[in-house]
């Protein structure tokens, strides 16, 4: 497609090979216990273009597949629309969310979606992480957006890279709002979920700035989005941070009402880790009016890849997240990356076990203490490919047996993980996960 080169190696071509193992994929999920499984459409399988007329009926027919073998062995899906991926030709011929036209895009993919499953998916995720935005599946190729009156995917100065980005998010809360109104009139038992990246942000000091930027950052980064899609407005704070900085996306007058008309029925947060900033000298590359320094925590442990370990956070994140909003919260994505190897046909992996336990147990004290905690699904089944560390970084409770240049035969094999959290869905989070440890 003039991406590829010769001599490169692209392992996001078979990854985990779910395509030919998706049964015993299942079967695996069935004897963990699993009462829910979260998965996402390639939009290019259904429309492998973005623009066709038609949805390609092999593409659907996969799916339709899976949902089955899932039902089969009650196992409730959990569908996301919309995942970190669109069809190239949206990016190269329209330039990506920054065009208005990818709205319709979506919408016609949508509904294709709503309208074959109506009677088998329940729950939905219409946007993946609608306040993370990066590469040509949100913006578009830069040497294609002028043709299409959009911006370059990256603006001149932070602050016209910052407009881009906001006028792309935008468009995908009101494609997000439009597709919930649409799938309640498809079925009225649907429940819409649209989902934010969280992660707690603690200011490096109490020095009153860095305080002030943990709290703006976390305001604009998560809350703000949130606020669109919960209640349908957008935050009087972020308009007047927009309009001082000429960052005002690009609105229809019909905006305002679509996007109250189409709110969420649930939260969709995913939760891995904190992060810790002050006010610095140096770029980090978020525009939020200043610089500033991400650090490390002293009082936090700290894996592979720079994430922290921090539990307790998520019952804050939890808490501050239903005092906010009072909608019923799941969580979408959750789990700790490790590098792992085979040790005599197992793995062991202890840390996921640590992890998995205590904020396991801080969900329950969110719970006790109120919150309406209504899904966790754990990030992830099984080991996948990451977009930047390609499949040394593994999240999941199954070991899939290949690597980033060699994609083998993809055996799966059980962590000592998949065991423990077997037991955890056997005792619906209590008995050993209250224990002493």
């Amino acid at each position: 497609v003039g991406f590829l080169k010769e001599g490169y190696y692209y392992p996001s071509h078979q990854a985990t090979d779910f395509y030919h193992h998706y049964k015993e994929d299942i079967a695996l999920m069935a004897e963990m216990g699993f009462k829910t499984y979260r998965l996402s459409i390639s939009w290019t399988r259904i429309f492998p273009n973005g623009d066709d007329e038609t949805p390609n009926e092999e593409g659907l027919h996969f799916y339709d597949n899976v949902i089955d073998e899932l039902k089969k062995h009650n196992i409730e899906p959990l569908v996301t629309i919309l995942h970190f991926d669109m069809p190239l030709n949206l990016a190269t011929k329209y330039g990506g969310w920054i065009n208005r036209k990818l709205i319709d895009f979506y919408l016609k993919f949508a509904k294709v979606l709503f309208e074959r499953w109506k009677d088998k998916v329940t729950y939905w995720i219409t946007v993946n992480e609608i306040n993370v935005l990066g590469g040509y599946w949100t913006l578009g190729l830069a040497s294609n957006h002028r043709k299409t009156g959009a911006h370059s995917n990256q603006g001149e100065t932070p602050l016209e890279d910052a407009g881009i980005k906001f006028q792309s998010i935008h468009h995908m809360l009101v494609a997000s709002a439009m597709a919930n109104k649409m799938a309640r009139e498809i079925n009225p038992h649907f429940m819409l979920g649209t989902m934010c990246a969280l992660s707690g942000i603690y200011p490096a000091t109490c020095h009153p700035d860095d305080v002030a930027l943990a709290y703006d950052m976390q305001d604009m980064m998560a809350f703000a989005p949130m606020e669109t899609y919960v209640y349908g407005i957008i935050s009087p704070l972020v308009m007047n941070k927009w309009r001082k900085e000429n960052t005002v996306p690009q609105m229809f007058k019909e905006d305002e009402q679509i996007l109250k008309s189409g709110t969420a029925d649930y939260l969709g947060v995913n939760w891995y880790c904190t992060q810790t900033v002050g006010i610095s000298n140096s770029k980090s590359g978020f525009n939020i009016g200043v610089e500033l320094d991400i650090k490390k925590n002293p009082y936090l442990e700290y894996g592979h890849w720079d994430w922290s370990y921090d539990p307790k956070a998520l019952k804050m994140a939890l808490k501050e997240c239903y005092a906010r909003f009072k909608k019923p919260i799941m969580i979408c994505e959750n789990g700790w990356s490790e590098l792992e190897t085979v040790e005599d046909g197992k793995v062991h992996d202890q840390k996921r076990i640590d992890y998995l336990h205590d904020h396991i147990k801080q969900m329950q004290n969110a719970i006790d203490e109120g919150v309406d905690l209504i899904g966790y699904q754990h990030w992830s089944f099984i080991d996948i490919l990451s977009s930047s560390q390609g499949f040394d970084k593994r999240y999941g409770l199954v070991f899939v047996d290949r690597d980033n240049f060699n994609i083998k035969n993809c055996q799966r094999i059980k962590k000592d993980s998949f065991y423990y959290y077997q037991s955890v869905i056997k005792n619906n989070g209590l008995g050993e996960i209250n224990e002493e440890r």
